[in-house]
């Protein structure tokens, strides 16, 4: 059973989708990459519930335990980096090259394409509960989220994860 909701959060709109074990899906309205069919509505799923819950938390600036099943969609590949987004600690980032030297290690190559793996981070389709936001470029700018840098930026802000107010802002992409 596929179905979708739609939660309001201080981002706006988000919208979640689930196959009703696991949470398949949440896109923040507009972003890049959002389906372009939505299974149908659904309210009162238990999951959408504890997710809002943990949704809440998060914005609410607490560190809500994970308790989420998720089963993102995707190649053997994206899942690999989105496994590797999800090691990525509250409140700390990384780069894209970081994130590709791991998944040249996990795949036993000796390197991997920062572009293949940012390619794969774009392509996430669970943002905020699977932490893209919290990937870097290279000099620390703020590049490449679906959701908007603003967005990244807010999301990194509320982890405590952005250097002191002023840092970060003239850098690419910001």
């Amino acid at each position: 059973m596929l179905c979708s909701t739609q939660l309001s959060s201080p981002l706006g709109p988000l919208v979640l989708a689930s196959n009703g074990q696991a949470l398949t899906g949440l896109w923040l309205a507009g972003q890049r990459y959002f389906p372009a069919e939505l299974p149908p509505r659904r309210e009162g799923l238990p999951l959408f519930a504890q997710a809002q819950a943990w949704l809440e938390a998060y914005f609410s600036g607490a560190r809500p335990a994970w308790d989420l099943p998720l089963a993102p969609a995707g190649t053997a590949f994206q899942r690999l980096v989105w496994e590797l987004l999800l090691e990525i600690p509250y409140g700390q980032t990384t780069t894209y090259g970081a994130l590709a030297r791991q998944a040249a290690a996990r795949l036993g190559r000796d390197s991997m394409s920062s572009q293949a793996v940012g390619g794969a981070v774009g392509r996430n389709p669970i943002s905020i509960l699977i932490p893209c936001h919290r990937v870097l470029g290279a000099d620390g700018g703020l590049v490449g989220y679906a959701g908007g840098v603003e967005k990244k930026r807010w999301l990194l802000r509320r982890e405590g994860a952005l250097p002191a107010e002023g840092l970060l802002l003239n850098g690419p992409g910001a």
